[in-house]
C-alpha cells in the first residue's frame, strides 16, 4: 500500500499581533507561567484583511530549560466585517542568552529561535467558511512590542 505524497504548504496570511507587558504569575510547579495580553494588530491574507482585536491573550508555560509552551486565543475581523476565532498554539526554543534577551523585551534575532505554531481557526463567515475543516502551521518571530507570524494552509 502506497502512503499519499507529505502535503504541500499554501501561503494563507502573515499576522502582526501587538503585545502588552506580560502579567508575570510566577514559577509554579509546572514552570513559570505568564499571561501576554494582545492588544491589537493586522492580519494580511491572499483575498482577505482583518485586524487583530484587543482582548485575547497568550497564555505562556515556561520550561527551567527555557522550552516555552505557547496557547493565544484571540479574534480576527475582517474588512468584509467576518470574525474569526484563533487558537495558536506554539513552542518557542532557543539558546539560554538569546531567550534571555526575548524575556527582557530585547531584539533578537529570529534565526536563532525556533518558534513554530498550529493555528486553528473557526468562523461563521460563509466566504471563509473553509478554513473551519483545514489544518495550517506557521512560523514566527518575537519583537519587543509584537508578534509576527506567517501561517500556511497543509495541502
Amino acid at each position: 500500500m502506497t502512503l499519499p505524497e507529505p502535503p504541500p504548504l499554501h501561503f494563507f496570511a502573515s499576522l502582526c499581533v501587538e503585545v502588552a507587558a506580560p502579567q508575570e504569575v510566577g514559577a509554579t510547579p509546572r514552570g513559570r507561567r505568564r499571561l501576554i495580553p494582545i492588544t491589537g494588530g493586522h492580519a494580511q491574507g491572499v483575498d482577505w484583511q482583518a485586524r487583530v482585536c484587543e482582548g485575547g491573550a497568550d497564555f505562556q508555560l515556561i520550561g527551567e530549560d527555557g522550552l516555552t509552551d505557547l496557547d493565544a486565543r484571540y479574534t480576527l475581523e475582517t474588512d468584509a466585517g467576518d470574525w474569526i476565532y484563533v487558537q495558536n498554539t506554539a513552542l518557542r526554543a532557543g539558546p539560554p542568552e538569546a531567550l534571555a534577551r526575548l524575556a527582557r523585551g530585547e531584539p533578537v534575532d529570529p534565526a536563532l529561535i525556533y518558534f513554530r505554531c498550529l493555528p486553528r481557526f473557526e468562523t461563521a463567515s460563509k466566504a471563509l467558511g473553509w478554513i473551519n475543516s483545514r489544518l495550517f502551521v506557521g512560523t514566527g518571530a518575537r519583537r519587543p512590542q509584537q508578534v509576527e507570524m506567517q501561517f500556511f494552509l497543509l495541502g
